[in-house]
């Protein structure tokens, strides 16, 4: 055979390999885009985000060393001391 002919067996076997990755490509986007599967995506994306933004709240009120920020927690207790005693106003001067 000249360079560059193939064999009708070769032909075949290029064709059945194509056709077996094709499927496989078939079934793993067909698998992907499940309800299931995107509903599982999903949710492990809103723990992960979930975690992330708890993990960063944490730090701005524990130290790394797990030691307690005193100075952010008195700030945050007058913020909601502050926050309670002007709703418990607004309400009183409301009711009139």
């Amino acid at each position: 055979m000249a360079e560059g002919t193939r064999s009708k067996e070769q032909i075949q076997a290029e064709i059945a390999a194509a056709r077996a990755r094709l499927a496989s490509n078939v079934e793993g986007l067909i698998t992907q885009a499940h309800p299931k599967a995107v509903v599982a995506r999903t949710v492990q994306d809103a723990k992960a985000f979930a975690a992330g933004e708890f993990q960063a709240a944490k730090a701005q009120f524990v130290a790394v060393d797990g030691t307690p920020r005193t100075t952010r927690l008195a700030a945050l207790a007058v913020a909601v001391i502050g926050g309670v005693a002007f709703l418990m106003v607004a309400r009183s001067i409301a009711r009139g």
